[in-house]
């Protein structure tokens, strides 16, 4: 059984960077997600999951308010998937969630948390004016 295990969060100034990790375990597929669509997904306080970017053996794709600021990579020694995050905003404070699923990425799965049957517990990021 997969399952994923985020780090990394933390409180920031506006302006700055964090990066978060996302650990895998019990994954018995190619090393790298290379058959897998991974990503993140973020809740603000109040609001709905929503998609922040997602990647596979094709490339990456994210949502369009962090697409200039956001980097979504994997180390491909090990089941690791990271979130590099840049010029954060007060806006992106949230509860970030490591999400897989088996296959290629759809740009639709990032409109909705369904499109992903495997979630991680979060990390809390939070970003002060």
């Amino acid at each position: 059984q997969v399952q994923l295990k985020e780090s990394g969060g933390g409180s920031v100034q506006a302006g700055g960077s964090l990066r978060l990790s996302c650990e895998v375990s019990g994954y018995t597929g190619r090393l790298g997600f290379k058959d897998w669509c991974v990503g993140w997904f973020r809740q603000a306080p109040g609001k709905e999951r929503m998609g922040v970017g997602d990647l596979d053996p094709l490339g990456a794709h994210y949502t369009d308010s962090v697409k200039t600021r956001f980097t979504i990579s994997k180390d491909p020694t090990k089941d690791t998937l990271y979130l590099q995050m840049n010029r954060l905003q007060p806006d992106d404070t949230a509860i970030y969630y490591c999400v897989a699923r088996p296959g290629y990425c759809y740009l639709a799965y990032l409109e909705s948390e369904s499109s992903f049957n495997i979630w991680g517990q979060g990390t809390q990021v939070a970003v002060s004016a």
